[in-house]
């Protein structure tokens, strides 16, 4: 049975304190506009505001017992919500971190997965590029394999052959465009998807 607004407010909390559901809800529906608009306003970027404020009604219940008579309820009730907030915002941030720390090592291992079982377009192509390397020379290969394979800077590079960063890079992408021209052409031979 709902509670009549005559009742006096700290006979409201007296009555909620002591477990009665009518008291219950007459404090929820009090104060959830303002806790849940206090919440969704100092609630981090991707921060759940409503289940924030839910669980700031959850705790409030479950401590009730420990709400001092003669005090201001609204203060400790936000001061609740306050500390909900805090927990929502360090578990974004352990999110956060997970995710940096261990987002790019997942990347790598799907990466690593998917290239130790190509599908088979990738699979003709990868024989295709091993096909045109072969065709490219060794001067050809001898960089392919240092940048790509070995992983060196493009100024390591310049020191081994004598020549300039800019020639270097140049080559490269001469290369690159050269070794992706064959793998089309070879598809193309073969009535392949030319990608």
């Amino acid at each position: 049975m709902p509670l009549d607004d005559a009742i006096p407010w700290a006979d409201i909390i007296r009555r909620a304190r002591q477990g009665e559901r009518a008291a219950l809800e007459a404090i929820v529906r009090r104060y959830q506009e303002p806790v849940r608009a206090w919440v969704a306003a100092h609630c981090p970027p991707g921060g759940d505001a409503d289940e924030v404020a839910q669980r700031t009604f959850l705790a409030a219940f479950t401590r009730i017992a420990e709400f001092q008579e003669g005090t201001n309820f609204g203060a400790w009730l936000f001061a609740i919500a306050r500390f909900q907030l805090l927990t929502e915002t360090t578990r974004l941030r352990r999110l956060a971190d997970y995710r940096t720390r261990y987002g790019r090592d997942l990347l790598s291992r799907e990466l690593e997965r998917r290239a130790q079982e190509p599908d088979e377009t990738t699979a003709v192509r990868l024989q295709y590029l091993r096909e045109c390397l072969e065709a490219i020379g060794d001067s050809g290969r001898q960089l392919i394999g240092w940048r790509y394979t070995d992983g060196l800077p493009l100024q390591e590079m310049a020191a081994r052959t004598g020549r300039s960063v800019a020639a270097i890079k140049k080559q490269l992408w001469l290369l690159r465009q050269r070794l992706q021209q064959c793998i089309k052409n070879k598809l193309a031979m073969e009535g392949g998807v030319v990608k």
